[in-house]
């Protein structure tokens, strides 16, 4: 049995170099985008999941009646968001605000 085993795993080994030598162009070309799609995927599903939460404590908040502290909440929420999901557009505003004060 394990030389059957160690056979079919050379096997398997042999016809994916294989495949790697034959097709080399489309083995390359699609490692590249798994890291992309898979961070995209996963910004996807953390901003799903924030919403959420945002959602969720706002209701207890309005349940509550406490609308100043839901006016706070919010807009702490959207800071939290703007930073965490849009990094380049806090660079870009923090390089603005640096060049309007120091010239």
């Amino acid at each position: 049995m394990d030389s059957k085993k160690r056979r079919l795993g050379l096997l398997a080994l042999l016809l994916a170099v294989y495949a790697l030598m034959a097709f080399p162009v489309a083995a390359l070309a699609s490692g590249n985008d798994v890291g992309q799609n898979v961070a995209s995927l996963l910004k996807g599903y953390a901003t799903e999941l924030y919403g959420g939460i945002v959602g969720v404590v706002s209701l207890m908040f309005l349940i509550n009646r406490r609308y100043t502290e839901l006016l706070v909440f919010l807009c702490a929420a959207i800071a939290v968001a703007w930073m965490v999901f849009a990094p380049s557009e806090i660079a870009s505003a923090a390089e603005g605000i640096g060049k309007q004060i120091f010239g």
